[in-house]
């Protein structure tokens, strides 16, 4: 599959807890300015209102009818049918939402949504690192040719994905790749979450300088102070950062040797190295 040359608009959607981002891309490239609405709500119909309302607005902006829709969204979730859970994050998601058959009966075409582990490693496996290497093998005259790729994302949570031959696998709950539920190397009682997230780098910085939650800095800045040599708590800072990286390790570890094949990271914690 060659996405520069695919002419068909898909409008998209980014769902965090937070806010809402829409945009829509073309050929690869987004293709306007991103528009962001609050996630927020204090009834289901007013979150499902700012849903449509940003599609809609993304829509006027287009010069021809996008062809699908296709985006992230948390789960629990029956993502083959657009059917989403109880989230703990959008509060009034309660019972099994309908929102994919909801926005083809609006819209009038095809709605695709998956979780963001899922998303992140089919586009990598399509548009990213698997036909990269792929490519520099048969630059090199290599007869080797990887078709498996496992994804992590690092940010809030800890989340995965897994595609194979081009095909995305979603298991029978859509929950496959779920590396977020695989058990903590440093902590057998809890998850691997709980050491690779955002409130996991803030647990252990807190612990190792004494500070208290409403004094715990963001991800971003005990990473920038663990970059500083002089800087105060710069091992509290370093130790958080190394306790992620074995427990991570150990859960990647542990996945590709399920999965044989190559393994690319994302998410907004994979940037700070």
């Amino acid at each position: 599959m060659n996405l520069t040359n695919d002419e068909r608009i898909v409008l998209t959607l980014d769902a965090g807890g937070t806010n809402f981002v829409f945009s829509a891309i073309q050929g690869g490239k987004e293709m306007v300015e991103s528009l962001t609405l609050p996630a927020s709500g204090a009834t289901l119909e007013d979150v499902l209102k700012n849903i449509i309302s940003g599609f809609e607005q993304v829509s006027t902006l287009l010069s021809k009818k996008a062809a699908a829709i296709s985006f992230c969204f948390p789960g629990p979730a029956e993502y083959e049918d657009g059917i989403i859970g109880d989230l703990a994050n959008l509060p009034t998601f309660r019972g099994g939402v309908a929102l994919g058959p909801m926005l083809e009966n609006i819209f009038q075409i095809p709605v695709f949504i998956r979780n963001d582990g899922d998303l992140f490693t089919y586009g990598e496996a399509i548009a990213g690192l698997l036909p990269e290497i792929n490519h520099l093998l048969k630059k090199r005259h290599s007869p080797k040719r990887y078709g498996n790729l496992f994804g992590a994302t690092f940010g809030t949570g800890f989340g995965g994905g897994v595609v194979s031959r081009g095909a995305l696998l979603p298991g029978d709950n859509s929950a496959s790749g779920e590396i977020n539920r695989l058990r903590n190397k440093r902590y057998p009682l809890y998850s691997v979450e709980e050491s690779v997230s955002i409130r996991g780098i803030k647990n252990v910085f807190m612990r190792e300088s004494g500070i208290s939650a409403a004094s715990c800095p963001e991800p971003r800045e005990i990473f920038q102070i663990a970059m500083q040599k002089e800087a105060k708590n710069r091992q509290a800072a370093i130790t958080a950062f190394q306790e992620l990286a074995e427990v991570a390790g150990s859960a990647l570890a542990d996945s590709i040797s399920l999965i044989d094949g190559l393994v690319v990271i994302g998410g907004g914690l994979s940037g700070a190295h």
